[in-house]
Formats: C-alpha cells, sequence, structure tokens
C-alpha cells in the first residue's frame, strides 16, 4: 500500500471545499483538496453560472457568517475585468417579518429599505406585488463558476493543490493522524480532514453523528424576459395555500431570469439522480401569474442538488481530527468564503467553535460502553 503525507486533506472540490482550502493557504498551509468528479462536473450544488447573494436574514448567526462572506468575496478582487459579486440588488416580498430583516441589516450597516408596492413595480415592472418589499442594494449574485475559478487558481498559487478524478472510499484515524483511502493501493495521510462532500458526506462519515441529510433533486428553469426592463435578485415567500414552496430567483446574462421553489424536488441517490425536471407546470403558472416580464412557455429546466437538514441549518463542527462543513440546503454557495474561514478556524485551533445553531449534538454512548 502505497502512503502519501500531505499536510491537511480537503474532501470535496465544490464551492465549499475550495473556500475552506482557501483559506487555509492564506494561513500558510499546504492543503490537497480532492474531489470524485472532474473539474466542471454539474452532479453536485456549486456548477452553473450564478448564485443568489442573498442577504435577507434575520437571524444574528446568519447575517454574522454573511459578513464574513462579504470581506471574503471582495478580497479575492476581480476575475476576467469583474468582481465576483454582481450588486444588482434584491427585492424579498409576501409573508414573513420584513421590519425584523431590516432591523439586522441596519444594525450591520448594510443599506435596505420597505417600499409600498406600488413603488416596487414601478421600478420592477417585470414583476408584481401584493404588500411591501424590502429592498438592499447591496446583494445581486455569485459568479459561481468564475468563482471555482478563481479559487481553485489561488490555493494553487498558495502551495496548495487540487486533485480532481480522485474519489475517497474511506476516511479512518488514529494517534497520528486521518487516513484515507483512494482506492486500489494508495492512500493519504494527514493531520486533519475537512469534509465538505455535498450530497455524499453522510457516506463517508458514517457513525460521525451528523444529523439527518437529505439528498433532493431541484430544478429551477431560466425563463426569457419580454423585454429590456431591469431585473434584481427576489426571494417571494409564497402563500403556503396556493404555491410549493418559497419563490427565489436572480438574472443570469445570456441564459435568462432564474427561477425556481426552494427545496421541493425529489428525495434521490446521488450516484443514481434522474436529472428529471419536476415542479415545471407550477413554476410556469407562478411565472404567468407574477412575473409578467417573463415569457412562462420559455422555460429551460436546469437540475442541482440540495443536501438538507431538517432545520436548514448548515453544520460546521469538529470531531477529533475530522471537520465537517455539511447540510448547506440550498442556501449556502453566499456564505462560502465565511464558511471556509470557519472551517479553517476548526482545523486549526483546538478551541475554535462555530456558531451554535451550527454545531453538532453530544454524541451519545453506545449501550454497555463506558460512559
Amino acid at each position: 500500500m502505497r502512503t502519501e503525507t500531505v499536510d491537511i486533506v480537503v474532501v470535496g472540490g465544490g464551492v465549499m471545499g475550495l473556500a475552506t482550502a482557501w483559506e487555509l493557504t492564506r494561513r500558510g498551509r499546504r492543503p490537497v483538496v480532492v474531489e470524485r468528479f472532474a473539474r466542471g462536473h454539474s452532479e453536485g450544488a456549486s456548477h452553473g453560472a450564478t448564485r443568489n447573494f442573498n442577504n435577507a436574514y434575520a437571524e444574528e448567526h446568519y447575517l454574522d457568517l454573511l459578513q464574513r462572506a462579504r470581506a471574503g468575496w471582495e478580497s479575492l478582487g476581480q476575475v476576467d475585468g469583474e468582481p465576483l459579486l454582481r450588486l444588482h440588488g434584491l427585492v424579498t416580498h409576501g409573508h414573513l417579518d420584513l421590519a425584523a430583516i431590516r432591523v439586522g441589516l441596519e444594525e450591520r450597516g448594510i443599506p435596505s429599505e420597505i417600499l409600498p408596492p406600488a413603488d416596487a413595480a414601478r421600478r420592477w415592472p417585470g414583476m408584481r406585488f401584493d404588500g411591501d418589499v424590502l429592498w438592499s442594494s447591496d446583494a445581486g449574485v455569485v459568479r459561481a463558476a468564475a468563482a471555482l475559478h478563481e479559487l481553485e487558481r489561488r490555493i494553487v498559487a498558495g502551495g496548495g493543490e487540487v486533485r480532481w478524478s480522485t474519489p475517497v472510499a474511506h476516511i479512518g484515524e488514529d494517534a497520528d493522524g486521518v487516513v484515507l483511502d483512494l482506492g486500489g493501493d494508495s492512500r493519504l495521510r494527514a493531520e486533519a480532514v475537512v469534509v465538505t462532500a455535498g450530497a455524499w458526506t453522510g457516506r463517508l462519515l458514517g457513525r460521525f453523528g451528523l444529523p439527518r441529510l437529505t439528498v433532493t433533486e431541484e430544478t429551477p428553469a431560466h425563463f426569457r424576459p419580454r423585454g429590456l426592463a431591469s431585473w434584481p435578485s427576489f426571494n417571494h415567500y409564497t402563500d403556503p395555500a396556493s404555491s410549493p414552496a418559497t419563490v427565489y430567483g436572480m438574472p443570469t446574462p445570456g441564459e435568462g431570469v432564474k427561477v425556481g421553489f426552494h427545496g421541493v424536488g425529489d428525495e434521490v441517490d446521488p450516484d443514481a439522480r434522474p436529472h428529471r425536471p419536476t415542479q415545471q407546470r407550477a413554476l410556469a403558472e407562478y411565472v404567468r401569474e407574477w412575473m409578467p416580464g417573463l415569457d412562462p412557455a420559455s422555460a429551460v429546466p436546469i437540475s442541482c442538488t440540495y443536501t438538507s437538514t431538517d432545520d436548514g441549518a448548515f453544520v460546521l463542527d469538529r470531531r477529533g481530527r475530522t471537520v465537517v462543513g455539511a447540510g448547506f440546503s440550498g442556501h449556502g454557495f453566499k456564505f462560502a468564503p465565511g464558511i471556509g474561514g470557519v472551517l479553517a478556524d476548526l482545523v486549526l485551533d483546538p478551541d475554535a467553535r462555530a456558531a451554535p445553531p451550527f454545531r453538532l449534538p453530544a454524541l451519545r454512548a453506545e449501550p454497555g460502553s463506558a460512559a
């Protein structure tokens, strides 16, 4: 058996793993990222041109993480002459407490205002509103594909490495560190491991004590605009009696306006994902009713996975020499540089802890074992 000794291993080369490895290189470490698929694959949750940079949170732990992420995106600078954040703004409306969200944003100096529906409709004629609207100019989209490439470039420039098409069969731990079985006769030994393997996290970590992680295939779609109206990113907390779920979306240059229901997809095996569009009729009906500026017959479905905890909270914690980032529940991408910072803290500082809502529950002793 050939064993290669490296510094720190990050399992999973999506945005969370790459952001963590980048943060580790910034602190003088030389991480090795191993990813089961080839560069540019579409089997996980990080592919595609854009992701919503949505700041409409009221919870302190998410707002703290958002600010850390915002600083990270800025520090990555421009890629191909453009920042990785396109701050065209965000509108949030529907069945939620807009005032509470605005208070949280104001406390952190993040600009926002509440607009009456008539004013919002005049400003964004491609959308319809039936109540007040929260507007924040400091939001928009992350250029997702460009971000992945830039993070990899930074990792390599900082002395790290990204190994594509390198699946991990097993992760073990002994007194000297962690050992990763790569199949065949190849192993990696390292001081510590960070697991950010998305839909495959539960399989790799087994009895780690993770909460339930449900993998679903989600199929939003891009719709063609009818005219040249400007488009913000958006959240619509719809009436549960008349809609399958909250709706989110954003403009994607060259593809249209992305619109999707949040977390309504079928549960799937990530190794046998059907890539089958669901809820497309309901999505077209939503667009027909609420988005007069889009052609409801023009949908081009896209597919991604959610790996979700029951309450939608992230898992950011460590046990022994293994650090885990999991359960990003369809709203994690925007936070990636902040999450990478938290996971790097957990690797390098034995006293570091994530915010309480992100921590793992204490493990219970097995029956008959010592207390």
